[in-house]
């Protein structure tokens, strides 16, 4: 099976542009990226995909075993950079693909020319000085919830992460998202995403990098994009006058030209 047909890869956007590679989080798929996607094809070559087990993926592909690991995501975008022969590639990972981003940034840097950390978070959990934004107690209470009802946790908490509580429309959709992903691939992703732990591989980015967050994020607050910023050597921060965790639906002109005028440096 080809990587395209796995991963469900869509390119668009200007031939010999440099390429703009976007991977979704968790729950997602690259509709997610509808209102970013066709602003930076004016000006880049656009590579959209779904995670395996995501969107339009081949779930036949998805086991258990292989992607309980963060790694085994960012060994599908290698795979997919290699398939298509990309280089110098502009990698925008968002939430818990922006760890797989820098997972494959450090197995292959010499494929990437930049990363675009998109609400990232390298760990969710609370740790001594360290703040992620959650107890040990909350993470578990969410993946129990998420056991038991996925569908009612869907409902519950794709507000909660969308924010912008007067613009329910928004929530609707990642409840949408959520709902039409398959429950035991839901369960697997969750906790590899919520239990993951990714603050040692940050000091080994060395590709330029920019770290985008919003002002108001209850899954990744503004404390995570400052220690991410300051474990990464050289990286930039952007805090976009934005809620929530999807900023590429709730503020996606914002979103798209922060991007560009990155990528196209």
């Amino acid at each position: 099976m080809s990587v395209k047909e796995k991963n469900n890869v869509v390119i668009s956007g200007v031939a010999g542009a440099p390429t703009v590679v976007l991977a979704h989080g968790f729950g997602c798929d690259q509709h997610l990226w509808r209102l970013v996607a066709p602003v930076l094809a004016e000006r880049f070559r656009v590579v959209l995909f779904d995670h395996v087990g995501a969107g339009g993926s081949d779930t036949s592909a998805w086991t258990w075993e292989r992607y309980s690991d963060l790694g085994a995501y960012a060994q599908d975008i290698l795979d997919l950079c290699a398939e298509l022969d990309l280089r110098e590639v502009v990698l925008v990972g968002h939430s818990v693909a922006a760890m797989m981003a820098v997972l494959a940034a450090n197995r292959s840097p010499e494929r990437f020319a930049k990363l675009v950390l998109l609400t990232p978070s390298p760990r969710y959990i609370d740790d001594g000085a360290y703040r992620g934004g959650f107890s040990r107690a909350d993470i578990d209470e969410l993946l129990d919830s998420l056991d038991s009802n996925y569908l009612g946790w869907s409902a519950t908490m794709a507000p909660v992460i969308m924010g912008n509580p007067e613009r329910p429309e928004l929530g609707g959709e990642l409840t949408e998202s959520f709902c039409r992903t398959d429950p035991q691939i839901a369960r697997v992703f969750a906790r590899t995403t919520f239990l993951s732990d990714n603050r040692e591989d940050l000091t080994d980015v060395s590709v330029p990098t920019l770290i985008i967050q919003t002002a108001h994020d209850a899954i990744a607050p503004v404390e995570v994009g400052a220690f991410v910023h300051d474990r990464i050597r050289g990286s930039e921060l952007v805090t976009l006058a934005a809620t929530g965790h999807c900023p590429q639906l709730s503020a996606p002109e914002l979103t798209a030209a922060t991007i560009a005028e990155f990528a196209g440096r």
